[in-house]
């Protein structure tokens, strides 16, 4: 029995080797005609190549011949030769991720151009296809890369656990299923950075003051995610809106329909022609509370978002559609703020520790002085964040400026006078991503020592650097516990 699964698994990689050669009767006629651009093709086979390298790879550790003329393996092997080759089937990853919108173009290309629908349907002629359209072989990896952790789980069923091949099987398992979670994880991935992309493209923000990039990191979360969408109706008013949640704000726009507009366009499909405005600034999920109404068995799907001093009353579309809506606000809110309060309480921490040390420095960041611009406005919403070694302090920010006066006290442990470096970095504070760096500069408490002399406190003007323009004006004072 255990024999005839270690077939199935050479099986899995040599049919899906023999797939791949069927493929090149469509992706070498299809680049020679003139139905598909080079980018076109090569967005439909990816990196077929390589996935015919990894499964030559496999066949060959496997000692499987291309006929399977039936050449028997020793079961105690194939453990140990999954774990070595499963790691090389990264390509995977990358075929699966993109499989979806070479998909979408051979769908598209099918309803829109006769010549390319009958062009491959006659290449699906071709004996070695046995009936399979191109759309068939394309699906061949994710199902071929699922199958091996169900192989392998089988070939375990039928190894006692006192067989030296035992371990090595349970390994091949663990990286079968990394491999399918990494396949699975690409997908997701690649879908969101479709749809962020097309958000990008069909929704005008105008009137922020800084740009709104949908496909990139957020100020604190990492990655932008985009998590759910519908159509949203004011409650009193019955206005029609369009929501867009991501894992950092809700943004509600309006739908601007376009000339001859049939009401069959869908959101995220290559070929609609909508267009969204913002109908009002993001609302940001770490400051919001959602509510269903008092009494949530009636019959309008009615609900509350709560954000600063204003309330959004709410209809979706359907009870159920009101439902998710306020479960993946709740979540994603519950995250923002979780992860906010963790750095609040790593850098409490960090500058609750009394360290013991020799003295202290008493800072007090004074203003800045013609600061870079990083706003449309000419403009920037700067703070600092100094730093000596794990100590850490932030200013407050202050709103459209280039001179901000900050005026605010902090102070650090002295651990060792010649190696301590107090350190000022200047951000520009964003909302939408990470902040922007306007400088930084850096002073050695020995030099302060040097400069403060018996005179007291000091006043510097310091230079910011690796930027064109900018400076800061701090007030330092070093007291040493004991200088014996």
């Amino acid at each position: 029995m255990a024999q005839y699964i270690v077939g199935k698994a050479a099986g899995v990689a040599h049919q899906f080797y023999k797939s791949c050669k069927l493929v090149l009767v469509f992706q070498k006629p299809l680049l020679e005609s003139d139905l598909l651009t080079e980018k076109e093709v090569a967005m439909i086979f990816v990196n077929w190549k390589e996935l015919i390298m990894c499964n030559i790879k496999l066949l060959k550790a496997l000692r499987v011949r291309k006929k399977m003329s039936g050449e028997r393996m020793p079961v105690k092997m194939i453990g140990d030769i999954l774990t070595a080759q499963l790691p090389h089937m990264q390509p995977y990853i990358r075929f699966c991720s993109c499989q979806l919108n070479g998909a979408a173009l051979i769908q598209q290309k099918t309803d829109e151009v006769p010549e390319f629908k009958e062009f491959v349907k006659r290449l699906a002629m071709d004996p070695q296809c046995k009936g399979m359209p191109l759309s068939s072989f394309l699906l061949k990896p994710m199902q071929r890369v699922t199958r091996y952790p169900l192989i392998i789980k089988n070939i375990l069923e039928n190894t006692p656990e006192n067989h030296p091949d035992f371990s090595h099987l349970k390994q091949a398992l663990e990286k079968a299923e990394e491999l399918c979670s990494q396949v699975n994880e690409g997908v997701r991935e690649k879908e969101n950075s479709d749809r962020l992309e097309w958000i990008q493209t069909h929704v005008q923000c105008e009137g922020l003051s800084e740009q709104l990039v949908f496909n990139s990191v957020t100020n604190c979360l990492g990655p932008r995610k985009f998590l759910h969408s519908g159509k949203l109706y004011k409650a009193k008013s019955n206005k029609e809106l369009y929501g867009f949640l991501f894992n950092d704000f809700l943004l509600l726009t309006q739908i601007i329909k376009p000339l001859g507009y049939s009401g069959t366009d869908k959101v995220f499909s290559p070929k609609s022609n909508l267009q969204y405005k913002m109908y009002k600034t993001p609302i940001f999920l770490n400051e919001v509370l959602v509510k269903l109404p008092t009494d949530p068995s009636g019959d309008e799907p009615i609900f509350h978002i709560s954000h600063i001093d204003r309330v959004y009353t709410l209809r979706a579309e359907s009870i159920n559609e009101r439902t998710a809506w306020v479960q993946k606000i709740k979540a994603a809110s519950e995250l923002y703020i979780e992860t906010e309060k963790k750095k609040r309480e790593k850098a409490y921490l960090v500058r609750s520790q009394r360290a013991t040390g020799i003295g202290r420095l008493m800072v007090n960041i004074v203003e800045g002085i013609e600061l870079k611009a990083c706003r449309s406005n000419g403009k920037s919403n700067p703070y600092c964040e100094v730093t000596m070694g794990s100590q850490c302090h932030i200013t407050k920010t202050i709103q459209d400026t280039l001179n901000p006066k900050w005026n605010s006290n902090c102070q650090f442990f002295i651990k060792d006078l010649e190696q301590d470096v107090l350190c000022i970095t200047v951000f520009e504070r964003d909302q939408f991503s990470p902040d922007d760096f306007l400088g930084r500069t850096e002073i050695r408490v020995a030099d302060i020592k040097k400069d403060q002399g018996s005179k007291g406190p000091v006043a510097k003007r310091l230079l910011l650097h690796e930027v064109p323009t900018g400076e800061i004006v701090v007030r330092l004072d070093l007291q040493l516990f004991d200088e014996t």
